[in-house]
This record gives structure tokens, C-alpha cells and sequence, in this order.
């Protein structure tokens, strides 16, 4: 079973410009950004079998990667109606 990755650019196609944007200008976006990234890829190889550990663990991760989404989100959009 191939479990689908949830990078943000796949998340938010329509916000890629301003992502990309964020990215290259603001260096706390850009740290959350790989945050992101880093643990969306953790849990990506744990839902596929790549890496095994305790549910428990992998709900911890979960729920990491969902709280850096929520503020990468809030930051797009803030970034949008400026």
C-alpha cells in the first residue's frame, strides 16, 4: 500500500508562488518549511513500511507535522492578504 505524501506544495498548489516566495525571503518560513519537510518524509517511509516503530510514535510525528502545517499555513495566508 503506497500512502500519499502531503509536501506542501501538494497541500497548497494554489498558494506556490507565494510559498516560493516565503522560501527565499523569510528565514523562519523557510526553517518551519524544512521542519515540515523532514518529518512529512519520516512519517511517509513509517505509513509505507520503510521504517518501522511504535504507533505511538508515529502519532507523536503526526501530529508535529500538522501543528508546522497549521503555522506554515497561517504564514501563507497572512502572506496573501498583505
Amino acid at each position: 500500500m503506497t500512502v500519499e505524501k502531503h509536501d506542501l506544495l501538494h497541500e497548497f498548489p494554489e498558494s506556490r508562488d507565494a510559498i516560493h516566495e516565503l522560501k527565499m525571503n523569510n528565514s523562519h518560513f523557510a526553517r518551519l518549511f524544512d521542519q515540515y519537510h523532514d518529518k512529512d518524509h519520516e512519517v511517509h517511509r513509517i505509513e509505507n513500511g520503510v521504517e518501522n516503530t511504535s504507533d505511538d510514535y508515529l502519532e507523536v510525528r503526526k501530529k508535529e507535522r500538522l501543528k508546522l502545517k497549521d503555522e506554515l499555513y497561517k504564514m501563507i495566508k497572512d502572506f496573501e492578504q498583505a
